[in-house]
């Protein structure tokens, strides 16, 4: 299967033309024809890369790059702006708004798949990431968790998941639940970046587990953080109805219909401040152990290792 493409463009002629170029590279081609229907395509079905129009209807090019590039989870979306000939200020503007690249009207077939093969190139680091939140995923945690093992700094690390996501993912599908983990992974990435340290990392394991890589000073404010913001969203994610209730009905593992919580955040953090760590899959043990117990809670909380061991 081939990188998938979103063509914006109101003019069918120039999408045709699009799609017949971008058919010799074997490309998925998705389209829309304003800024509008391209937000929601992005939203909902994550393309690779956008071509994107300048002058658009509904919400013009430079407003929809823009809002994209503000995402914390759709910034490394690459796009590529394409203009009119002789505009100028419309290619100042493409770039000032965060777009990658542009192309300009009327343009030749192979330069243009030359710079989406250049774009791709640049962003392909990013293809290991998780589809659906684009944070890293496992085999990059593990080379972070190794890092921080091979070096004599301190660190941190916070392993988060949700209470009570298989309920909630029963009960409202699977389109609402990828919207908690995609909320999940905005609170996440929001903390670190405004209370950690500039190296520090956010990996998506897989399913509602993440994990955070910090320092011991500063993990007590980003977990706060983090359960702060994330009980603050909890609410918004249910209908009126379950949120006045407090809880959703489902049923247990015995087929017996209970009433269930509103969605909570479990973190685990384990720390080389009081023990020597000297392998990967020890962090994982630990992180497990303490994500466990903070379970035990019932409520959004937080739970550090300080079990001193020589």
């Amino acid at each position: 299967m081939g990188f998938k493409i979103l063509i914006v463009d109101d003019d069918p002629d120039i999408r045709d033309v699009l799609k017949l170029t971008l058919s010799e590279e074997n490309y998925s081609v998705t389209e829309a024809q304003d800024g509008e229907a391209a937000l929601k395509i992005i939203n909902t079905k994550a393309p690779d890369l956008v071509l994107l129009d300048y002058k658009i209807p509904k919400i013009d090019g430079r407003e929809v790059c823009r809002r994209v590039k503000k995402d914390l989870l759709l910034r490394h979306l690459p796009i590529i702006m394409v203009t009119g000939k002789g505009d100028i200020n419309d290619r100042v503007g493409g770039i000032d708004a965060g777009a990658d690249d542009y192309v300009v009207k009327p343009f030749e077939p192979k330069e243009l798949l030359a710079r989406i093969r250049m774009v791709l190139r640049r962003t392909e680091r990013d293809l290991e990431a998780n589809p659906l939140t684009r944070l890293p995923g496992n085999v990059s945690i593990l080379n972070e968790l190794q890092k921080r093992i091979d070096s004599t700094a301190l660190y941190a690390v916070c392993y988060a998941d949700l209470n009570k996501f298989k309920a909630y993912n029963d009960k409202y599908g699977f389109e609402h639940g990828d919207e908690v983990i995609k909320e999940t992974a905005r609170i996440l990435i929001r903390a670190a970046q405004e209370l950690g340290n500039p190296d520090d990392f956010i990996g998506h394991i897989g399913g509602d587990d993440f994990v955070v890589l910090t320092t011991p000073k500063k993990v007590d404010e980003i977990c706060k953080r983090i359960i702060f913001d994330f009980d603050k969203a909890a609410p918004a994610l249910y209908t009126k109805i379950d949120r006045d209730h407090g809880y959703i009905m489902a049923h247990d593992r015995q087929g017996k219909e209970v009433k269930i919580g509103l969605l909570s955040i479990s973190i685990g953090v384990v720390s080389n401040e009081y023990r020597k760590i000297e392998h990967v899959a020890q962090i994982g043990e630990i992180g497990a152990e303490l994500k466990t117990a903070a379970k035990q809670f019932g409520y959004s909380s937080y739970v550090k290792d300080k079990r001193k061991v020589i």
